[in-house]
Formats: C-alpha cells, structure tokens, sequence
C-alpha cells in the first residue's frame, strides 16, 4: 500500500483533537487510539471528544476508535503521536509489535523525560524506525484556531524531503498550509524551547512587566534557542523561519498557550502544584526546563532565560528576585 495508507492518530487531548479533524478533510477513515475506553464511549455517543475541543463535531463512522495501542500498531501504517511527552513511555510500554517499519510523525512539542531525547531521536534509537521515516510537525498552530478553522501554518521536518511533501498531502486544506525543511531536530528543539520561552513570558506578565520588557524577553528568547540549537544540531537555519520565531511568538503571547498561562499563575504566586491543578493541562515547558537544562550540561550554552525559568520552577527561588536578576543580564 502507497504512503500514507493507514493513519492512525495516537492521543486524546486537544492537540490530537485537532490533528484528526485535519487529517480527515484528506482521508476517508482513520484509527484512533485513545488510552481510556470511557472516553471512547463518551466521544462515539456525543460525535464529539467529550473533554477537548468540545465544538467540533466528527462523523465518527469515519473514525476506527480503539484504546489497545498493539491492534493500531498492527493495522496502521502512519502513526501520528499526539499525546504530551511525560506520558509517552506509559503508552509505548504497553507496546508489543514492532513500529520500525511505519511511518512515524511526531506531533509532540515536548522532550522525553529521564532520557532527555527529542522524538524523532527517540524513534529511532529505542524503537528502530529509520530517520527516512520520521517527521516532526511544527509552526504556530494552536489547536483552538485549528478548531475553528482559522488559516495556520505547519512546518514538517523530514530527512527524506520527498516524503515530507507527502505528508504535507495529508494537512494542506483550505486553512492549513503546510512547508517542509530538513532541519528535523532543529524545529524539534525549538519547540520544546519555545514552551520554557512562553513560561518566562508569563511569569513576567503575572508580574506585570509590561510590553516593552516582553519584546526584550522575546528577542533575546529566540536568540538563546538559536545558541542552542546551533551547540546541539549544527546546521544552517534560518531562525527567523515561522517553525521557529513564529512558534515561539504565538506561544509567548497568545490566549490560547498554556505555558503562558502556567507562567502567569507562577507570576502571580501560585505553587507549581497549584498552577498544575487548576490548569487540569500539560504545560509541556515546566517538563522541557529541566531535561534543556541538563542536556546543556554537556555544552555549556549561555541560557539566562531557561536558568531563570529552571531555578524558579525547580529550585524554588522567588520569581519576582530571578527575574529581576534575569533583566540585568538581557540586551
């Protein structure tokens, strides 16, 4: 069977939400795993997920549910994860067929924890999928606005360019636009940064910096990630790209970002416990600090805004001290 053959969309929360009412405006059916059968039930009697994104509605008869990751693994050929990083190996473990023979697109804009990996990286260490067959997408692309089919754009990275075109084939529709690049790793840590960026530009609005501060913030935010990914992936990029400044921009800013409003709680004086309970979210940045922070133990990268972020996250230092040293060191 020709790419993509089977797609199946591997999580249950807005992000992969959104990922499979993208990809059925090109596909006649999908699978879709999801780790609880409740919400299973729940979705295919509502036509709806009846936890994320609740107002877009799905012709579920299109739609193979399924919450046993070995039977997706069997009968799919595209696998998109879509779920948050810290609870990626919980689903792999269960695991028993072998995925090196898929096309794998990772969706996750987040690090694997203990091991600090990127995705695509993991893949293809732990689970033997060959680069040729892993994509990362990235680019500004809030699930909500992709709900309401506001026009966004997406960045896949893919070594094999030809193929990475072919996956755009399965996104591109009348407000989805999609590009392609070879800088895999690249856009994959740039979007684990850009969530520690966004946490940094909410606790600085939780405690009322004002705009001219955050476009200080920013502009040496997207510096700081250019730093690293040029210390960990050596590459000619252009950082300027939306993969990269866009992402970051529409995650420090905007409404819908939920490192952001993670960040402004902390600003405000929540505990990270109590930031975590209200928001009932994943805030994939407050997991990225701390694997950014130890991958950079080995290169040694000049980072003032993911140690503020770290030491204010971690080691519990005041946000309002950190920052205030955070903005002597910032040009």
């Amino acid at each position: 069977m020709g790419f993509p053959g089977t797609v199946a969309v591997m999580g249950g929360g807005s992000w992969a939400t959104a990922i499979a009412k993208m990809v059925l405006s090109t596909q006649p059916e999908i699978m879709w795993y999801m780790r609880r059968q409740e919400q299973i039930d729940d979705f295919k009697q509502q036509s709806r997920n009846p936890s994320y994104l609740t107002g877009v509605k799905f012709d579920t008869s299109r739609i193979h549910f399924t919450s046993k990751i070995n039977e997706v693994a069997t009968k799919a050929d595209t696998l998109i994860f879509a779920m948050p990083s810290p609870f990626l190996k919980n689903h792999l473990k269960k695991l028993r067929k072998p995925i090196k023979d898929k096309f794998v697109i990772s969706a996750i804009k987040g690090i694997v924890p203990d091991e600090n990996m990127i995705m695509t990286d993991f893949f293809h260490q732990c689970y033997g999928v060959p680069e040729e067959n892993l994509a990362v997408l990235a680019g500004p692309s809030h699930a909500e606005e992709v709900a309401m089919e506001r026009l966004s754009y997406l960045t896949f990275g893919c070594k094999d360019r030809e193929k990475g075109k072919e996956v755009c084939k399965l996104f591109n529709s009348h407000y989805i636009i999609c590009n392609t690049t070879d800088d895999v790793q690249g856009i994959e840590i740039g979007s684990v940064m850009k969530n520690i960026m966004a946490i940094a530009a909410g606790i600085c609005h939780g405690l009322k910096y004002g705009d001219n501060f955050q476009a200080v913030l920013i502009s040496n935010a997207i510096a700081e990630i250019k730093r690293f990914c040029n210390a960990v992936y050596p590459l000619q990029r252009n950082i300027d790209d939306s993969a990269y400044l866009g992402d970051l921009l529409v995650t420090s800013y905007s409404k819908f970002s939920r490192n952001r409003l993670f960040g402004t709680m902390i600003g405000k004086g929540y505990s990270v416990k109590a930031a975590q309970i209200e928001m009932e979210m994943i805030a994939e940045g407050y997991y990225a600090a701390k694997c950014i922070r130890e991958m950079n133990d080995n290169y040694h990268v000049v980072m003032p805004i993911t140690d503020a972020v770290y030491n204010i996250l971690y080691n519990h230092i005041s946000p309002a001290i950190e920052i205030r040293e955070l903005a002597i060191k910032l040009r």
